[in-house]
Protein backbone atom coordinates (compact mmCIF):
# COMPACT_ATOMS: atom_id res chain seq x y z
CA UNK A 1 0.00 0.00 0.00
CA UNK A 2 1.47 3.63 -0.58
CA UNK A 3 1.39 6.19 2.44
CA UNK A 4 -2.10 7.43 1.72
CA UNK A 5 -3.72 4.31 1.14
CA UNK A 6 -2.28 3.07 4.61
CA UNK A 7 -3.43 6.43 6.36
CA UNK A 8 -6.73 6.01 4.85
CA UNK A 9 -7.25 2.44 5.62
CA UNK A 10 -7.95 3.71 9.06
CA UNK A 11 -11.36 6.03 7.89
CA UNK A 12 -14.04 3.16 8.70
CA UNK A 13 -12.91 3.22 12.27
CA UNK A 14 -14.39 6.82 12.45
CA UNK A 15 -14.43 9.45 14.64
CA UNK A 16 -14.14 8.30 18.49
CA UNK A 17 -13.77 11.33 21.35
CA UNK A 18 -11.02 10.55 23.42
CA UNK A 19 -7.57 11.00 24.53
CA UNK A 20 -6.14 8.04 25.97
CA UNK A 21 -5.24 5.82 22.50
CA UNK A 22 -3.15 8.82 20.92
CA UNK A 23 -1.54 9.79 24.27
CA UNK A 24 -0.14 5.84 24.00
CA UNK A 25 1.03 6.07 20.52
CA UNK A 26 2.44 9.39 20.67
CA UNK A 27 4.72 7.93 23.78
CA UNK A 28 5.75 5.48 21.81
CA UNK A 29 7.35 7.79 19.02
CA UNK A 30 8.66 9.72 21.47
CA UNK A 31 5.97 12.73 22.40
CA UNK A 32 7.01 15.11 19.19
CA UNK A 33 4.58 17.12 20.37
CA UNK A 34 6.07 18.28 23.69
CA UNK A 35 9.27 20.05 21.99
CA UNK A 36 6.79 22.04 19.66
CA UNK A 37 5.25 25.66 20.41
CA UNK A 38 1.54 25.90 19.12
CA UNK A 39 -0.77 28.67 18.45
CA UNK A 40 -4.27 25.98 18.79
CA UNK A 41 -7.59 27.17 16.91
CA UNK A 42 -11.21 25.51 18.01
CA UNK A 43 -14.47 27.02 16.67
CA UNK A 44 -16.86 26.01 14.47
CA UNK A 45 -16.99 28.43 11.74
CA UNK A 46 -13.42 30.40 11.02
CA UNK A 47 -10.78 28.51 12.20
CA UNK A 48 -9.27 27.71 8.77
CA UNK A 49 -9.10 31.60 7.72
CA UNK A 50 -7.70 32.70 10.90
CA UNK A 51 -5.25 29.81 10.89
CA UNK A 52 -3.91 30.83 7.70
CA UNK A 53 -3.38 34.33 8.43
CA UNK A 54 -1.46 33.26 11.57
CA UNK A 55 0.73 30.71 9.54
CA UNK A 56 0.77 33.52 6.81
CA UNK A 57 2.44 36.19 9.11
CA UNK A 58 4.19 33.88 11.04
CA UNK A 59 6.05 32.90 7.67
CA UNK A 60 6.40 36.37 6.67
CA UNK A 61 8.21 36.79 10.49
CA UNK A 62 11.20 34.72 9.25
CA UNK A 63 10.04 31.59 11.19
CA UNK A 64 9.88 27.91 10.33
CA UNK A 65 5.77 27.90 10.70
CA UNK A 66 3.87 24.18 10.55
CA UNK A 67 0.45 24.19 10.04
CA UNK A 68 -2.28 21.90 10.54
CA UNK A 69 -5.76 21.73 9.18
CA UNK A 70 -8.30 19.77 8.09
CA UNK A 71 -9.80 18.86 5.49
CA UNK A 72 -7.70 19.20 2.49
CA UNK A 73 -8.91 20.68 -0.83
CA UNK A 74 -7.45 19.38 -3.48
CA UNK A 75 -4.18 16.91 -1.98
CA UNK A 76 -4.08 15.38 1.21
CA UNK A 77 -0.58 16.89 2.09
CA UNK A 78 -2.53 20.31 2.77
CA UNK A 79 -3.09 19.19 5.91
CA UNK A 80 0.35 19.16 7.20
CA UNK A 81 2.11 22.25 5.74
CA UNK A 82 5.45 23.75 6.42
CA UNK A 83 5.87 27.73 5.56
CA UNK A 84 3.16 27.69 3.55
CA UNK A 85 3.41 24.62 1.47
CA UNK A 86 2.19 21.17 1.82
CA UNK A 87 5.01 18.81 2.68
CA UNK A 88 6.57 16.56 0.07
CA UNK A 89 6.02 13.04 -0.70
CA UNK A 90 8.82 11.99 0.36
CA UNK A 91 8.42 13.15 3.82
CA UNK A 92 4.86 11.79 4.36
CA UNK A 93 6.16 8.59 3.18
CA UNK A 94 9.08 8.51 5.11
CA UNK A 95 6.71 9.21 8.30
CA UNK A 96 3.94 6.86 7.33
CA UNK A 97 6.52 4.30 7.03
CA UNK A 98 8.56 4.58 10.40
CA UNK A 99 5.26 4.86 11.88
CA UNK A 100 2.54 2.98 10.40
CA UNK A 101 4.13 -0.30 11.88
CA UNK A 102 3.23 0.92 15.07
CA UNK A 103 -0.22 1.52 14.45
CA UNK A 104 -0.27 -2.17 13.44
CA UNK A 105 0.93 -3.40 16.69
CA UNK A 106 -1.30 -1.47 18.99
CA UNK A 107 -4.43 -2.65 16.76
CA UNK A 108 -3.51 -6.15 17.27
CA UNK A 109 -3.51 -5.16 21.20
CA UNK A 110 -6.90 -3.91 20.93
CA UNK A 111 -5.78 -0.65 20.62
CA UNK A 112 -8.01 1.47 17.34
CA UNK A 113 -5.83 4.48 16.35
CA UNK A 114 -8.52 6.29 13.62
CA UNK A 115 -7.18 8.34 10.63
CA UNK A 116 -7.76 11.61 12.15
CA UNK A 117 -5.76 10.25 15.16
CA UNK A 118 -2.84 8.83 13.10
CA UNK A 119 -2.62 12.26 10.33
CA UNK A 120 -2.54 14.40 13.57
CA UNK A 121 0.59 12.40 15.07
CA UNK A 122 2.10 12.42 11.69
CA UNK A 123 1.84 16.49 11.75
CA UNK A 124 3.83 16.11 15.17
CA UNK A 125 6.60 14.09 13.84
CA UNK A 126 7.11 15.70 10.64
CA UNK A 127 6.86 19.16 12.35
CA UNK A 128 9.13 18.41 15.01
CA UNK A 129 11.69 16.61 12.62
CA UNK A 130 11.80 19.60 9.93
CA UNK A 131 12.55 21.77 13.29
CA UNK A 132 9.59 24.00 13.24
CA UNK A 133 9.56 27.24 15.50
CA UNK A 134 5.89 27.21 15.85
CA UNK A 135 2.84 25.41 14.84
CA UNK A 136 -0.90 26.97 14.26
CA UNK A 137 -2.70 24.13 14.88
CA UNK A 138 -6.25 23.70 14.17
CA UNK A 139 -8.46 21.18 16.28
CA UNK A 140 -10.78 18.24 14.41
CA UNK A 141 -13.81 17.77 15.95
CA UNK A 142 -14.52 19.90 19.36
CA UNK A 143 -11.88 20.89 21.77
CA UNK A 144 -11.63 19.59 25.21
CA UNK A 145 -11.72 15.47 23.89
CA UNK A 146 -10.10 16.31 20.20
CA UNK A 147 -6.87 14.52 19.53
CA UNK A 148 -5.07 17.74 19.07
CA UNK A 149 -5.83 18.78 22.75
CA UNK A 150 -2.78 16.27 23.88
CA UNK A 151 -0.01 19.06 23.61
CA UNK A 152 0.91 21.41 26.35
CA UNK A 153 -0.49 24.82 26.98
CA UNK A 154 0.36 26.85 23.89
CA UNK A 155 1.33 30.21 23.55
CA UNK A 156 -2.51 31.35 22.51
CA UNK A 157 -5.53 29.22 22.53
CA UNK A 158 -8.28 30.80 19.99
CA UNK A 159 -11.44 30.06 19.96
CA UNK A 160 -13.66 31.67 16.95
CA UNK A 161 -16.99 31.48 16.36
CA UNK A 162 -19.42 28.76 17.94
CA UNK A 163 -21.90 27.92 16.70
CA UNK A 164 -24.64 24.10 16.21
CA UNK A 165 -22.70 21.86 14.64
CA UNK A 166 -21.50 18.26 15.34
CA UNK A 167 -24.54 17.73 17.77
CA UNK A 168 -24.59 14.30 17.65
CA UNK A 169 -21.15 14.33 19.33
CA UNK A 170 -20.20 17.77 20.73
CA UNK A 171 -24.25 18.44 22.34
CA UNK A 172 -26.83 19.60 20.90
CA UNK A 173 -27.25 23.59 22.78
CA UNK A 174 -24.46 26.33 22.28
CA UNK A 175 -23.85 25.95 26.24
CA UNK A 176 -22.58 22.03 25.74
CA UNK A 177 -20.62 23.19 22.20
CA UNK A 178 -19.02 25.69 23.69
CA UNK A 179 -17.80 23.52 26.89
CA UNK A 180 -15.77 21.30 24.65
CA UNK A 181 -14.61 23.68 22.75
CA UNK A 182 -13.15 25.51 25.72
CA UNK A 183 -11.08 22.89 26.47
CA UNK A 184 -8.46 23.98 24.55
CA UNK A 185 -8.12 26.40 27.13
CA UNK A 186 -5.53 25.75 28.97
CA UNK A 187 -3.52 27.48 32.54
CA UNK A 188 -0.27 29.01 31.52
CA UNK A 189 -1.53 30.35 28.19
CA UNK A 190 -3.48 33.16 26.56
CA UNK A 191 -7.38 33.21 25.47
CA UNK A 192 -8.34 34.78 22.26
CA UNK A 193 -12.29 34.71 21.64
CA UNK A 194 -14.48 35.82 18.92
CA UNK A 195 -16.95 37.92 19.15
CA UNK A 196 -20.32 35.48 20.22
CA UNK A 197 -23.34 35.52 21.20
CA UNK A 198 -24.07 35.97 25.02
CA UNK A 199 -24.18 32.06 25.93
CA UNK A 200 -21.26 30.79 24.20
CA UNK A 201 -18.93 34.02 25.82
CA UNK A 202 -20.39 33.77 29.37
CA UNK A 203 -19.07 29.97 29.12
CA UNK A 204 -15.79 31.31 27.89
CA UNK A 205 -15.28 33.87 30.06
CA UNK A 206 -15.92 31.26 32.82
CA UNK A 207 -13.47 29.46 31.60
CA UNK A 208 -10.70 31.52 31.76
CA UNK A 209 -11.54 32.87 34.85
CA UNK A 210 -11.85 29.14 36.45
CA UNK A 211 -8.03 28.45 34.33
CA UNK A 212 -6.73 31.61 35.79
CA UNK A 213 -6.07 32.29 31.71
CA UNK A 214 -5.96 36.48 30.41
CA UNK A 215 -8.88 36.62 27.71
CA UNK A 216 -8.77 39.03 25.11
CA UNK A 217 -11.65 39.55 23.14
CA UNK A 218 -11.44 40.07 19.25
CA UNK A 219 -14.01 43.25 19.82
CA UNK A 220 -11.02 45.19 21.57
CA UNK A 221 -10.15 45.81 17.52
CA UNK A 222 -10.64 48.33 16.06
CA UNK A 223 -10.43 48.49 12.27
CA UNK A 224 -11.36 51.58 9.39
CA UNK A 225 -12.32 49.96 6.03
CA UNK A 226 -10.98 51.82 3.55
CA UNK A 227 -11.54 49.11 0.19
CA UNK A 228 -14.16 46.54 -0.10
CA UNK A 229 -14.34 44.38 -3.07
CA UNK A 230 -15.39 40.69 -4.36
CA UNK A 231 -11.67 39.61 -4.25
CA UNK A 232 -10.21 41.95 -0.80
CA UNK A 233 -10.72 44.27 2.23
CA UNK A 234 -8.64 46.65 2.83
CA UNK A 235 -8.23 48.18 6.26
CA UNK A 236 -6.37 50.38 8.87
CA UNK A 237 -5.66 48.21 11.63
CA UNK A 238 -3.29 50.70 14.80
CA UNK A 239 -2.02 52.96 11.38
CA UNK A 240 -0.90 50.09 9.32
CA UNK A 241 -2.75 49.63 5.90
CA UNK A 242 -3.57 45.71 5.43
CA UNK A 243 -5.15 43.71 2.44
CA UNK A 244 -6.94 41.02 3.46
CA UNK A 245 -7.92 38.31 0.55
CA UNK A 246 -10.66 36.89 2.34
CA UNK A 247 -14.14 37.92 1.34
CA UNK A 248 -16.89 38.99 3.79
CA UNK A 249 -17.94 40.27 7.00
CA UNK A 250 -16.93 37.32 8.53
CA UNK A 251 -13.52 37.29 7.74
CA UNK A 252 -13.33 40.87 9.13
CA UNK A 253 -14.26 38.97 12.54
CA UNK A 254 -11.21 35.82 11.79
CA UNK A 255 -8.66 38.86 11.06
CA UNK A 256 -9.70 40.55 14.32
CA UNK A 257 -9.19 37.35 15.93
CA UNK A 258 -5.94 36.83 14.04
CA UNK A 259 -4.59 39.73 14.74
CA UNK A 260 -5.38 39.60 18.46
CA UNK A 261 -3.55 36.25 18.75
CA UNK A 262 -0.60 37.79 16.79
CA UNK A 263 -0.59 40.61 19.72
CA UNK A 264 0.03 37.89 21.91
CA UNK A 265 2.55 35.65 20.18
CA UNK A 266 4.43 38.90 20.02
CA UNK A 267 5.90 38.27 23.21
CA UNK A 268 7.87 35.38 22.09
CA UNK A 269 8.79 36.48 18.41
CA UNK A 270 9.74 38.94 16.37
CA UNK A 271 6.65 40.37 14.72
CA UNK A 272 7.08 43.43 12.79
CA UNK A 273 4.35 45.60 11.03
CA UNK A 274 5.93 44.36 7.63
CA UNK A 275 5.35 40.93 8.91
CA UNK A 276 1.77 41.44 9.45
CA UNK A 277 1.29 43.17 6.31
CA UNK A 278 3.02 40.84 3.66
CA UNK A 279 1.54 37.81 5.93
CA UNK A 280 -2.13 39.00 5.32
CA UNK A 281 -1.53 40.30 1.93
CA UNK A 282 -0.21 36.62 0.78
CA UNK A 283 -2.52 34.75 3.20
CA UNK A 284 -4.30 31.74 1.14
CA UNK A 285 -7.48 29.31 2.10
CA UNK A 286 -8.97 28.05 -0.62
CA UNK A 287 -13.08 27.56 -1.13
CA UNK A 288 -13.61 30.27 1.31
CA UNK A 289 -15.76 32.76 -1.04
CA UNK A 290 -12.89 31.96 -3.76
CA UNK A 291 -13.01 33.96 -7.08
CA UNK A 292 -12.40 31.41 -9.14
CA UNK A 293 -14.01 32.42 -13.06
CA UNK A 294 -14.66 35.75 -13.92
CA UNK A 295 -16.78 34.45 -17.37
CA UNK A 296 -18.83 32.98 -15.97
CA UNK A 297 -18.31 34.31 -12.20
CA UNK A 298 -17.92 31.45 -10.09
CA UNK A 299 -17.35 31.59 -6.28
CA UNK A 300 -16.37 28.58 -4.45
CA UNK A 301 -17.19 28.60 -0.86
CA UNK A 302 -16.99 25.99 1.62
CA UNK A 303 -20.24 26.94 4.12
CA UNK A 304 -21.85 23.67 5.38
CA UNK A 305 -23.75 24.60 8.68
CA UNK A 306 -26.51 27.34 9.07
CA UNK A 307 -23.69 30.03 10.64
CA UNK A 308 -21.23 29.69 7.85
CA UNK A 309 -24.35 29.44 5.04
CA UNK A 310 -25.89 32.90 6.94
CA UNK A 311 -22.21 34.54 5.95
CA UNK A 312 -22.45 33.27 2.62
CA UNK A 313 -25.80 34.60 1.62
CA UNK A 314 -24.17 38.09 3.61
CA UNK A 315 -20.97 38.29 0.83
CA UNK A 316 -23.40 37.19 -1.67
CA UNK A 317 -25.77 39.78 -1.85
CA UNK A 318 -23.14 42.41 -1.08
CA UNK A 319 -21.06 41.48 -3.67
CA UNK A 320 -22.57 40.11 -6.51
CA UNK A 321 -23.35 42.66 -9.71
CA UNK A 322 -24.65 40.29 -11.61
CA UNK A 323 -28.65 40.29 -12.58
CA UNK A 324 -29.45 36.72 -11.09
CA UNK A 325 -27.82 33.89 -8.87
CA UNK A 326 -27.43 30.03 -9.79
CA UNK A 327 -26.00 27.96 -6.67
CA UNK A 328 -24.74 24.22 -7.07
CA UNK A 329 -25.46 22.27 -3.70
CA UNK A 330 -24.28 19.66 -1.97
CA UNK A 331 -24.29 18.58 1.34
CA UNK A 332 -23.65 16.06 3.77
CA UNK A 333 -26.53 14.18 5.71
CA UNK A 334 -25.32 14.95 9.67
CA UNK A 335 -25.23 19.09 8.63
CA UNK A 336 -28.72 20.94 9.45
CA UNK A 337 -29.39 21.47 5.61
CA UNK A 338 -32.79 22.42 6.52
CA UNK A 339 -32.10 25.30 8.16
CA UNK A 340 -29.57 26.53 6.02
CA UNK A 341 -31.77 26.12 2.44
CA UNK A 342 -33.94 28.30 3.97
CA UNK A 343 -31.34 30.86 4.91
CA UNK A 344 -30.13 31.16 1.32
CA UNK A 345 -34.43 31.88 0.11
CA UNK A 346 -34.40 35.00 -2.01
CA UNK A 347 -30.49 34.90 -2.47
CA UNK A 348 -30.34 32.28 -5.65
CA UNK A 349 -33.49 32.04 -8.64
CA UNK A 350 -31.81 28.34 -9.62
CA UNK A 351 -30.38 25.65 -7.58
CA UNK A 352 -29.01 22.50 -8.69
CA UNK A 353 -28.09 19.72 -6.02
CA UNK A 354 -26.00 17.04 -6.41
CA UNK A 355 -23.95 14.06 -4.55
CA UNK A 356 -21.03 14.73 -2.46
CA UNK A 357 -17.75 12.23 -2.39
CA UNK A 358 -18.38 10.89 0.79
CA UNK A 359 -20.00 8.54 2.88
CA UNK A 360 -21.77 10.19 5.05
CA UNK A 361 -23.43 12.69 1.68
CA UNK A 362 -27.03 13.07 1.56
CA UNK A 363 -28.47 12.22 -1.72
CA UNK A 364 -28.99 15.10 -4.07
CA UNK A 365 -32.38 14.21 -4.90
CA UNK A 366 -33.27 14.71 -1.23
CA UNK A 367 -31.43 17.35 -0.96
CA UNK A 368 -33.24 18.83 -3.93
CA UNK A 369 -36.61 17.93 -2.45
CA UNK A 370 -35.58 20.07 0.73
CA UNK A 371 -35.01 22.71 -1.45
CA UNK A 372 -37.93 23.23 -3.72
CA UNK A 373 -40.29 24.81 -1.88
CA UNK A 374 -38.24 27.70 -1.37
CA UNK A 375 -36.47 28.58 -4.99
CA UNK A 376 -37.73 29.27 -8.43
CA UNK A 377 -35.98 25.89 -10.08
CA UNK A 378 -34.36 23.19 -8.35
CA UNK A 379 -32.97 20.39 -10.13
CA UNK A 380 -30.94 17.43 -9.28
CA UNK A 381 -28.26 15.80 -10.81
CA UNK A 382 -26.55 12.21 -10.32
CA UNK A 383 -22.95 13.55 -10.93
CA UNK A 384 -21.24 16.60 -10.24
CA UNK A 385 -19.79 17.43 -13.99
CA UNK A 386 -23.16 17.74 -15.25
CA UNK A 387 -24.50 20.09 -13.00
CA UNK A 388 -21.30 22.00 -13.65
CA UNK A 389 -22.15 22.19 -17.43
CA UNK A 390 -25.42 23.09 -17.24
CA UNK A 391 -24.79 25.47 -14.43
CA UNK A 392 -22.29 27.33 -16.45
CA UNK A 393 -24.51 27.69 -19.58
CA UNK A 394 -27.17 29.18 -17.25
CA UNK A 395 -24.81 31.69 -15.75
CA UNK A 396 -23.61 32.53 -18.82
CA UNK A 397 -27.19 32.65 -20.44
CA UNK A 398 -28.79 34.77 -17.84
CA UNK A 399 -25.93 36.95 -16.56
CA UNK A 400 -25.66 35.03 -13.64
CA UNK A 401 -23.34 34.42 -10.68
CA UNK A 402 -22.26 30.89 -10.29
CA UNK A 403 -21.88 29.85 -6.36
CA UNK A 404 -21.00 26.31 -5.47
CA UNK A 405 -21.41 25.42 -1.91
CA UNK A 406 -22.39 23.27 0.77
CA UNK A 407 -19.46 21.22 2.24
CA UNK A 408 -15.91 21.32 1.54
CA UNK A 409 -15.60 17.64 0.51
CA UNK A 410 -17.83 19.41 -2.50
CA UNK A 411 -14.80 22.02 -2.58
CA UNK A 412 -12.17 19.49 -2.70
CA UNK A 413 -13.67 17.46 -5.72
CA UNK A 414 -15.22 20.45 -8.08
CA UNK A 415 -12.25 23.37 -7.67
CA UNK A 416 -9.79 21.61 -9.74
CA UNK A 417 -13.10 20.58 -12.57
CA UNK A 418 -13.26 24.96 -12.68
CA UNK A 419 -9.22 25.66 -12.23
Amino acid sequence: MTALEKIHSLDAFGSRPGLDRIKRFLQIIGNPQDDLKFVHVAGTNGKGSTCALLSSVLCSAGYKTGLFISPYIVDFRERIQINGEMVSQEILDDAVEKTFPIIENLRDEGCIITEFEYVMALEFYIHKNAGCDVVVLETGLGGLLDCTNVIKPPLCSVITKIGLDHTAVLGDTIEEITLQKCGIIKNGSVAVASVQCEKAMKIIEENCRDKNVPLVKSESVELKIIEQSITHTKFIYNGLELTLPFVGEHQLENAKSALCAIEVIKKHFDITPESIQNGFKNAVNPARFELLSENPMIILDGAHNPDGITALKKAVEKYNTKKSAVLILGMLADKDSKSSIKILEGTFDTVYTVPVNNPRALNSRELSERCKPYFNEVRAFDDVNSALKSAREIALKNDSLLVVAGSLYLACEIRPKIK
